[in-house]
């Protein structure tokens, strides 16, 4: 096992925790994670604000929110043109 140290651990985390880093990167962060408490708390609260926000992203909006959004997205673009 080889530390990867808190700075690389953090500067990593978004994309540990997308499983975006090679096999090696991903053993040595998550080792890191196991053994430090700071760093795992920063790791909780980015895979709870994922879940969350995926959460929220699922939900539909109100009609009448939808049709205020999509008017003033028509207005937007034709003062645009």
């Amino acid at each position: 096992m080889t530390d990867c140290g808190c700075e690389k651990a953090r500067r990593d985390l978004e994309e540990y925790l997308r499983d975006e880093v090679c096999k090696t990167e991903q053993s040595d962060i998550r080792d890191h994670l196991e053994n430090c408490p700071s760093c795992r708390d920063e790791a909780l609260v980015a895979t709870t604000l994922t879940e969350v926000v995926a959460r929220a992203c699922k939900e539909t909006a109100p009609e009448e929110l939808r049709d205020q959004v999509f008017a003033r997205l028509r207005a937007a673009q034709a003062a645009a043109h």
